[in-house]
């Protein structure tokens, strides 16, 4: 049997049976868990060491995973974030398949290059989000983050404009790219941009993807807005993941049934 595992903070079984379903319809044998590692140097030693064949990774390991690996794919490389690690017997590579769900959805929803952007978030996935819209021809974006040095950095690298806070700001695409809204944290609950902020955007994009109807879709959808989601974005990137796995890409029928299993559970 062949194992891969995700490694996150706050793991779900979305991914888990997103996998699983596939292994099962395509009759491989193989085995997907989640992991929420104490250690990651050793988690990755032991994906090394067990020869687990594929492991992804969530927040907020995206950038400290990139010191553990053996070679970065130019996926990863360009943006200095990883969400995937493929063992080729005991070599690992890095890539990053965020950057392919960001761009695709964009694409998918026919969001204008023109439109203005909120980007709050300086982490890993933000930087995906990031060089995803800069090669969309996006331009007039701004990174919301507290911490000046990331926020700066980020906003720098792709020719942005970076803003401690959101204060009264508004744009025609709003996306939150940080842990707020994620069932089990500290907020859960809360609301990543302000109701006026919501208001104001023609387009309400949030990359969290647990729960699947976050605090801030809920608003989006309420205000009749246009939603991207990041059970969206899941769901794209762990197709991907699953063909590095596996060298197998599955049928768009198959892919549907597994979004539809795992929204089933």
């Amino acid at each position: 049997m062949t194992l891969c595992i995700s490694l996150s903070a706050r793991p779900s079984n979305n991914g888990t049976r997103f996998h699983n379903y596939l292994y099962d319809q395509l009759g491989l044998n193989w085995i997907y868990k989640a992991f929420a590692p104490t250690d990651l140097a050793q988690a990755i030693a032991g994906v090394r060491g067990l020869g687990i064949r594929g492991c992804a990774v969530s927040m907020p390991y995206k950038e400290d995973v990139i010191a553990l690996v053996d070679a970065m794919d130019p996926s990863a490389k360009a943006i200095d974030s990883v969400n995937t690690i493929v063992n080729d017997g005991g070599r690992l590579t890095a890539y990053n398949t965020d950057y392919t769900a960001i761009e695709q959805l964009l694409e998918r929803n026919a969001v204008s290059s023109g439109s203005s952007v909120l980007l709050q978030g300086a982490g890993g996935m933000a930087k995906a989000t990031a060089a995803a819209l800069r090669d969309a021809g996006f331009r007039n974006v701004t990174i919301v983050a507290r911490n000046e040095a990331s926020g700066r950095s980020l906003a720098d690298l792709y020719g942005f404009e970076w803003r401690a806070e959101l204060g009264d700001a508004t744009a025609d695409m709003i996306i939150n790219v940080t842990p707020i809204g994620m069932a089990g944290g500290a907020e859960a609950d809360s609301l990543s941009f302000p109701p006026a902020a919501v208001d104001a955007a023609k387009v309400v994009f949030d990359v969290v993807a647990l729960p699947p109807e976050t605090p801030l879709i809920k608003a989006g959808r309420a205000a009749g807005k246009q939603v991207i989601t990041g059970a969206e974005v899941a769901t794209i990137q762990a197709l991907e993941q699953f063909v590095l796995y596996t060298g197998i890409r599955p049928t768009d029928q198959q892919v549907r049934d597994a979004e539809a299993f795992v929204r089933a559970q």
